[in-house]
């Protein structure tokens, strides 16, 4: 079991879901408390990879910054991601609940971008 993990959450995620996490035991930093508000979407990765936070958004664009890094063969925790369209239909139980399997797994990030989506 590879346990809880620390992450790095954008403005994109609602509180009520970073809150949810804290309270579950989850080490959770916001970019907006760690880094000035409007900061690139670039930086934000990169401040997630230097400090070994997996970045958790709902923001797709930030998949490509992923993807070229992956490309490039730089290393990052993960990208935890689910499109807003996903965001709209899970819970926010939900998807605190999806951060605890994800932590229950042996491997969660044996591919570094994981995609969260509703059970359906």
């Amino acid at each position: 079991m590879a346990g809880r993990f620390p992450l790095l959450s954008d403005a994109c995620v609602r509180q009520q879901v970073v809150d949810g996490l804290i309270r579950k035991g989850w080490n959770v930093e916001r970019a907006i408390d760690v880094l000035p508000e409007g900061t690139e979407d670039d930086v934000l990765f990169e401040y997630a990879a230097n400090h070994n936070r997996a970045f958790v958004t709902n923001d797709e664009a930030i998949q490509g910054i992923a993807e070229r890094w992956l490309n490039e063969e730089r290393t990052f925790t993960a990208l935890i991601i689910w499109p807003r369209k996903h965001y709209q239909r899970m819970s926010d139980g939900d998807i605190i609940r999806k951060f605890e399997l994800l932590a229950d797994q042996e491997d969660p990030f044996s591919y570094p971008i994981v995609h969260m989506k509703p059970d359906d």
